[in-house]
């Protein structure tokens, strides 16, 4: 897949603190930010973290996937001032984290609506609606204990035109006495009238420890 130059990632390994001590000095975040962007709001390399993910690494990838949105021209509708309507799709946990990807999907959501230019359907999903009353509630149309004037009409729901898709990797490798477990973002957003990718977003997170802990601990 391709990457933006932006999107590229250049890992430095500075941690000149670990170079040797012979305890355990706990684990800390590598540089990933991008060249291009030195003064994004990264966890700081050499401040201390865990080997899994936590709400800094979530918050973190999300600021950057929405930054890195609005920033494209695609992210403003054709001719039109209104947003974009978007489905959540699937979204793929590949670590060995038992995390819930929502904490990542959530966070985009919340900032995409507040730009104005996106607004998420909760009445179309992948495995169904995330909330499946706008659907139900059209069965109070035969109802004769509700005002038929209050009651959701037929052809009224909006259909998506973007979906949010993406994946999130591990990757553990030994480096001298320690271990480096590289977290991959990886999202898209795809138009889905024709099915093209109009937007492609990837940020690494990476960290460093004691090869005597593990990435899933």
């Amino acid at each position: 897949m391709n990457r933006k130059p932006s999107a590229q990632i250049a890992i430095v390994v500075a941690l000149v603190a670990l170079v040797g001590c012979a305890t355990d000095p706990g684990t800390v975040y590598l540089d990933t930010r991008s060249p291009s962007s030195p003064q994004a709001p990264a966890p700081q390399p050499g401040e201390r973290t865990t080997f899994g993910l936590d709400y800094r690494d979530f918050e973190f990838a999300a600021e950057q996937a929405v930054a890195s949105f609005l920033s494209s021209p695609l992210s403003r509708k054709p001719g039109s001032t209104a947003p974009w309507v978007m489905a959540i799709s699937r979204m793929i946990n590949d670590t060995a984290l038992d995390i819930d990807t929502d904490q990542l999907v959530k966070k985009i959501r919340v900032d995409l609506l507040n730009s104005g230019r996106v607004i998420v359907t909760t009445a179309v999903g992948l495995e169904g609606p995330e909330d499946p009353l706008s659907a139900k509630t059209r069965e109070l149309q035969d109802s004769k204990l509700f005002n038929q004037e209050t009651v959701a009409k037929d052809g009224t729901m909006v259909a998506p035109e973007l979906s949010l898709s993406g994946k999130i990797i591990q990757r553990a490798n030994r480096v001298g006495d320690g271990q480096q477990v590289d977290y991959y973002f990886q999202l898209t957003i795809t138009n889905i009238e024709t099915g093209l990718a109009y937007w492609e977003f990837e940020q690494v997170i990476a960290k460093l420890g004691s090869n005597q802990r593990f990435s899933w601990q």
